[in-house]
């Protein structure tokens, strides 16, 4: 039998790897080997001012290390900022696949619904958050990540919520005026295949955007929406059927 590629979860934004533990468990017990990093400054510990101008050109050279000390080509998973991360990736190092959970769109990707335009200029009222280290924020997270919780265990995984850098909120809302272009991806020189998961009432990867993003890649992406699920597929109920779909099309490849 051959064995199984290792597989790398990449988190999101304000979180932790501890956001895959549910995943993780369910990869693991299917017999993959599992790693889960901490994007830099997001190990749970009061984080350093650095934080606050820490680019996602920083947390993608963090894992290229890390995948260039594997034997084997792993798979990515992320979800979210993480997704994005995993696009980054799989156009600079040879990696065997990648799914991508409701991820957020690349350099050159517009928005598809007047939620995303309205969240990304109403970050723009906080003036200079592209250099400041930015809290979460509870009732943000309740209403749009952790909707389909109950409403006292959102609070619980909340107080598990990290602050996140400006400078890589800012890359990822704000793409057309960075002009260091931090989030573009060369499409052509991602060459593995992609699975991309978003929900059908996700509102902050919405299906139109996450099928514009499969778009790029030119017929090596397969895009599917998942009934009822919001943004935080990877632990919201039913997040059993996003685990088994996605292993299920690791079986497939």
């Amino acid at each position: 039998m051959m064995k199984k590629p290792p597989v790398i979860m990449i988190h999101g934004g304000f979180c932790g790897p501890w956001a895959w533990d549910n995943f993780a468990a369910r990869f693991r017990a299917a017999g993959y080997e599992v790693t889960t990093p901490a994007l830099r400054h997001h190990d749970g510990g009061k984080p350093a001012q650095a934080l606050a101008t820490t680019s996602l050109i920083d947390y993608a050279a963090d894992l290229e290390s890390l995948i260039a000390a594997m034997k084997t080509p792993p798979i990515l998973i992320g979800h979210s900022m993480g997704g994005l991360l995993a696009q980054m990736l799989a156009a600079r190092q040879g990696i065997a696949g990648a799914i991508l959970l409701a991820p957020s769109a690349p350099w050159g990707v517009p928005p598809s619904t007047l939620f995303e335009i309205g969240t990304a200029q109403t970050m723009m009222l906080q003036v200079g958050f592209w250099t400041a280290i930015l809290e979460p924020n509870f009732d943000i997270a309740s209403a749009h990540s952790l909707d389909r919780f109950p409403k006292e265990q959102r609070k619980r995984i909340f107080e598990r919520f990290l602050p996140e850098s400006g400078r890589a909120t800012f890359e990822v809302l704000h793409w057309g005026l960075d002009m260091r272009r931090s989030s573009e991806v060369n499409a052509r020189k991602v060459q593995c295949p992609m699975l991309l998961l978003t929900g059908s009432a996700d509102r902050i990867s919405p299906p139109g955007t996450v099928e514009r993003i499969a778009a790029l890649y030119n017929g090596r992406a397969r895009c599917e929406i998942v009934p009822g699920m919001s943004h935080w597929l990877i632990s919201e109920p039913g997040w059993e059927t996003v685990c088994d779909r996605s292993l299920a099309w690791l079986d497939a490849l």
